[in-house]
């Protein structure tokens, strides 16, 4: 039975927020802690960055996504943005991150709280729903006006222009084939006595489940496997999944209709996903090829490829190959694709970034030998870009040339790897947790925000302590 009119505006008003902004005035912080006087010490880190980003800026973004009208009040700007930097600055979950805001006076202060928050406040599963309304266009221009921020305190400057390409790891298992096959294939299972349990199917269903764990589990626990036996597991695994691929879209058809609409959107997709996990493992075991074009290598995930990177203990990884930059000891994502493709053609839009960014083109620009072609040295020349890559003819390849060019690589090398290897030990670019729509992106650019605050931060220290 379909909803009336009344009831439909009944539920958007449900779902709709209205957000109010907040009267933020010079007064004391936290007066309650400090009944004799005194308060927060100005010099702690957490009050310096308070400095750092444009809170009045982002509330006005940030009220684009709400009515003004109707609805519950939404949360404060101010403590969404703060809590997701906090989480990133420190690498912290969502669960931690309300935790130490509600344990750290300096933290609350950050995030715009006048009287200290001992309980309530937020709910951490909020700032799942808060980043899916948002989405990755909002932390864009927060990265924006950041740098903004960054430029007018004169904490960055345009210095060399340099390029790195990396892959951000998904968070998901390696996934050899047999162990896909068979996540493919419990999965399916377990929608089928969903269904069953659901629709009170009485009919019994001969899915062969624990004969195929049987197996699956005696293969997994061989230490050796020969390339016979894998191949042998693989089949065993497809056939069991043909079959019950079968039975599940039978009782679709037969029972589908007894579902919410939203579970048989969601059961429509992944079943996709699983028959095109079905068709390209089929497809390789028959052919006895290695490889398949766009190979889905995780259920929940079906977007992530796997990048051959030809790394040392890391043959191929998974996930988004991003191309970053550097300037002036800062980091920015200047290109993300889930596809293997050829970072060097992506020279141009990097540096029509920075122009975009600094407002001029940089005198210089330093990328690895892959950058080096000849489309690319045709692009700098109109830009009026020095290249920090190989010259080419002897007349051009000169002793100063080559000096010149040696220690643009040098210190390529050393910045690039530097700001990869801190964003992913100490910002959580070793591991994309976010899996919302676009999560990857916006994991990344957080974790990047984060780095570059800290960046900044270590920079006003040594201003402070050289004046």
């Amino acid at each position: 039975m379909g909803l009336t009119s009344k009831n439909r505006a009944l539920l958007r008003l449900l779902e709709a927020a209205v957000y109010r902004k907040k009267d933020r005035e010079t007064l004391p912080l936290f007066p309650e802690l400090f009944p004799l006087g005194g308060g927060l010490r100005p010099d702690n880190r957490w009050m310096k960055l308070g400095r750092l980003v444009p809170w009045n800026q982002m509330e006005d973004i940030y009220v684009e996504y709400f009515s003004d009208r109707m609805g519950r009040p939404a949360k404060d700007s101010r403590l969404i943005c703060g809590l997701l930097v906090v989480k990133h600055f420190e690498s912290y979950s969502d669960e931690r991150v309300v935790e130490e805001y509600l344990e750290n006076p300096y933290i609350q202060a950050f995030c715009g709280e006048e009287t200290f928050v001992t309980e309530g406040g937020i709910d951490p599963s909020l700032l799942s729903k808060i980043r899916k309304r948002l989405g990755k266009t909002f932390f864009q221009r927060l990265e924006k006006d950041v740098l903004e921020v960054l430029k007018r305190k004169r904490l960055i400057k345009p210095a060399d222009h340099l390029l790195d390409a990396t892959v951000v790891p998904a968070n998901i298992e390696y996934p050899t084939d047999a162990k896909l096959l068979n996540r493919a294939r419990l999965w399916v299972v377990k929608v089928i006595r969903v269904i069953r349990r659901r629709c009170n199917v009485k009919e019994n269903i001969r899915t062969y489940c624990r004969k195929a764990q049987s197996a699956y589990l005696g293969f997994q626990k061989k230490r050796k496997k020969t390339k016979a036996m894998i191949r042998l597991m693989r089949g065993k695994l497809l056939r069991y999944l043909r079959r019950n691929i079968r039975q599940v879209e039978e009782l679709m058809r037969e029972h589908g209709r007894r579902l919410k609409r939203a579970e048989r959107e969601f059961l429509r997709k992944r079943l996709a996903v699983v028959k095109t996990v079905y068709g390209q493992q089929r497809e390789m075991w028959k052919t006895k090829a290695r490889t398949v074009k766009d190979r889905v290598v995780s259920l929940h995930l079906p977007h992530i490829r796997p990048m051959v990177r030809g790394k040392d203990g890391k043959d191929v990884e998974f996930g988004p190959k991003v191309l970053l930059s550097w300037t002036g000891g800062f980091g920015f994502l200047d290109a993300l694709k889930f596809d293997a493709h050829n970072e060097g053609a992506l020279w141009g839009k990097s540096l029509d970034l920075h122009k975009e960014r600094f407002g001029e083109y940089p005198l210089e620009s330093t990328g690895d030998g892959i950058f080096g072609t000849r489309d690319n040295r045709a692009m700098l020349k109109r830009k009026g870009v020095r290249g920090g890559v190989k010259a080419l003819g002897r007349a051009a390849n000169t002793t100063e040339n080559r000096k010149w060019l040696k220690e643009k690589q040098k210190l390529r090398g050393s910045r690039m790897e530097g700001i990869i290897g801190h964003a992913k030990t100490n910002f959580g670019l070793d591991r994309i947790l976010y899996t919302v729509k676009d999560g990857e992106e916006m994991w990344i650019r957080l974790g990047l925000l984060a780095m570059n605050l800290s960046t900044a931060l270590k920079k006003m220290e040594k201003v402070g302590a050289a004046a």
